[in-house]
């Protein structure tokens, strides 16, 4: 059963009902255009019905450090509760989307890489836009200097001097970002999703919370320099896809390992140990779903803890581990998204 299948499955049981949620839903777009890559966007007709269907169900679409903030002091958000996000910068953004949320007042965060702004990229916004952005309510924040693979080191360089280059990285970036926005909001999101434990420890270190692109909703059970969005682009930019995504449930994880996604070249087929809190967890629907693999049950070690491993080995890349189970009590299902990154054979990383 592939990603498609799972989205219609469980579009099966959602109504337009939610009870109380202790959950955020985060949603990261790229472009909001026609003509740009369709695995990246939302046309605007599409993202204008999106934005519809939030104001015209009353979602509470809120900053996104609202949610970081409840997530800091493990304090409920009222249900239905949304946080809207941008990665990259695209004029697309300022040009189709930015109408749409400021005609139904709607919060939103903008993710930024500076070298692609000053050198004038592709689609890209320039200062001025973005400054006129910030002046309506827009927030600007972190995404590298030049949307780097963070987790690759250079060659010959030591781990000590990676994290220090990394640092210096992100410091530029939050400077600019300041200089010309008058904000820093010292959030990242993660170029391509890539993150490993010890980038984790650094940005904790530096008083940083960072986002992932592993599905899920943002919760207590979330960790701050790994929160989860859902992407909305491609395949999953319907209607249909979308009120799935709006429907999930903080999945409550109390312990994991591994936790570093970072994996070797010789650890394709990663056995992930997890364990829950499984008060309101229909325990006997709980499946997984390996990325490029289909359905998979996982294996219950004890009563609150199973394990998943792929059947197959994973590609090089970025690959992801889904589980999900419907809760007990109200509508929607719980869902938790283990990202993966491996390196090629030869411990390279593939180029992109």
């Amino acid at each position: 059963m592939g990603f498609k299948t799972l989205f219609s499955a469980l579009l099966l049981v959602v109504t337009t009902q939610i009870s109380a949620v202790q959950a955020a839903v985060i949603l990261q777009y790229h472009h909001v255009s026609e003509t740009s890559p369709a695995v990246t966007s939302v046309s605007p007709a599409q993202f204008a019905e999106q934005m519809q269907y939030l104001a015209e169900q009353q979602f509470h679409v809120v900053p996104l450090a609202d949610v970081i903030e409840s997530i800091r002091q493990k304090r409920s958000l009222p249900a239905k509760t949304v946080a809207i996000t941008f990665d990259d910068g695209y004029r697309s953004i300022a040009e189709n989307a930015a109408p749409i949320l400021q005609k139904y007042g709607f919060p939103y965060t903008l993710f930024v890489a500076i070298e692609p702004i000053e050198k004038g990229f592709g689609e890209m916004m320039d200062w001025p836009q973005l400054q006129q952005l910030a002046q309506h309510g827009a927030t600007i924040a972190n995404h590298s200097w030049a949307h780097d693979h963070l987790i690759r080191r250079e060659n010959h360089e030591t781990e000590q001097q990676w994290l220090a280059r990394i640092k210096a990285n992100l410091e530029r970036t939050e400077a600019a970002i300041k200089q010309h926005t008058g904000q820093s909001v010292k959030t990242l999101a993660y170029p391509y999703g890539e993150y490993n434990s010890a980038l984790q420890q650094l940005l904790t270190q530096m008083g940083y919370v960072a986002l992932g692109q592993q599905s899920g909703a943002a919760g207590e059970y979330s960790s701050l320099t790994a929160i989860p969005r859902f992407p909305v682009a491609g395949a999953y930019a319907n209607m249909e896809t979308l009120k799935i995504k709006l429907m999930s449930l903080n999945m409550p994880v109390v312990a994991q390992t591994p936790e570093n996604p970072q994996l070797t070249a010789t650890q394709n087929r990663p056995e992930l140990r997890v364990s829950l809190k499984l008060d309101d967890i229909q325990k006997s629907q709980f499946a997984c779903f390996i990325q490029g693999q289909g359905k998979q049950l996982p294996t219950w070690v004890d009563d609150h803890t199973f394990v998943i491993r792929a059947e197959k080995p994973l590609p090089a890349g970025r690959s992801r581990y889904n589980c999900t189970a419907p809760s007990k009590s109200q509508s929607g299902y719980y869902w938790f998204s283990q990202a993966w990154v491996r390196p090629l054979n030869d411990g390279s990383w593939l180029k992109e």
